[in-house]
């Protein structure tokens, strides 16, 4: 257990160590610049160092160490690690996270809320979903995992989307995590719900930080190849919001 614990932190920073080299590329120009990124090589729009990650990798760790601190009710820990984080002035903060935590005066669904309504309601990002992994790693019981991951999300992201794609996902490790399958996991979880055609279809829309498409695309190369490094190179070469997708799809 604890093995598969450390292989979904590991996993995540990964996909998002390399996937930061080809982020808002598209894959004929990861393809013409690179030919095919198979390592971690750093670079991309950001200039990252080699192996530096970026907001996904450091916001999962935020939520995993608030975690620790306040098993019980870790809203608050978890949100005092985003501000640790926030006040070092890391080089990638995504929009809605940016926006919520300069809103944030004390109440983090507030921030949320006034942060939805400030950007016109284009609050269904990726931001929390790229995070959420810690949770179903730390809760056995299904009630209490789901009842944080909820909350979790709705701390910064003010829209159902995004908890949904947060609970299905964490649906999902948590039955790896008990022994089923990957891909009995995700058809249990996902029949039924708006991901159900991914189980036949490729998916019809861009790799984009909207967390409905970046669950599509993340269930997509889960379900498309068996191994880690075929499923994060997958995603990686992709481009749009790779290395949110590579990390997801890798934890």
């Amino acid at each position: 257990m604890l093995d598969k614990i450390k292989g979904g932190l590991f996993g995540l920073a990964i996909g998002d160590a390399m996937g930061a080299t080809t982020e808002f590329m598209n894959a004929m120009e990861i393809q013409i610049k690179y030919g095919k990124v198979t390592n971690i090589i750093g670079g991309g729009w950001l200039n990252l160092p080699l192996g530096e990650v970026t907001d996904d990798t450091a916001m999962t760790v935020a939520v995993a160490k608030g975690v620790i601190k306040n098993k019980e009710n870790p809203i608050s820990e978890i949100g005092e690690e985003f501000l640790k984080w926030y006040a070092a002035n890391p080089p990638d903060v995504g929009n809605i996270i940016r926006t919520v935590l300069s809103l944030y005066d004390g109440n983090w669904f507030a921030a949320a809320a006034q942060a939805c309504q400030n950007l016109g309601g284009r609050c269904a990002g990726n931001g929390s979903l790229m995070r959420c992994l810690p949770i179903a790693l730390a809760y056995a019981d299904q009630n209490k995992m789901e009842e944080v991951t909820y909350l979790h999300s709705k701390m910064t992201h003010d829209d159902d989307e995004a908890a949904e794609a947060c609970l299905i996902y964490n649906r999902i490790a948590l039955r790896v995590l008990n022994g089923e399958s990957l891909y009995a996991a995700i058809e249990n979880e996902i029949t039924g719900t708006i991901y159900e055609a991914i189980l036949k279809h490729k998916p019809d829309c861009p790799p984009s930080g909207y967390v409905v498409h970046t669950m599509n695309w993340v269930l997509h190369w889960l379900l498309r190849y068996d191994s880690f490094e075929d499923v994060v190179i997958g995603a990686v070469n992709m481009g749009g919001d790779s290395d949110t997708i590579a990390a997801i799809a890798g934890g």
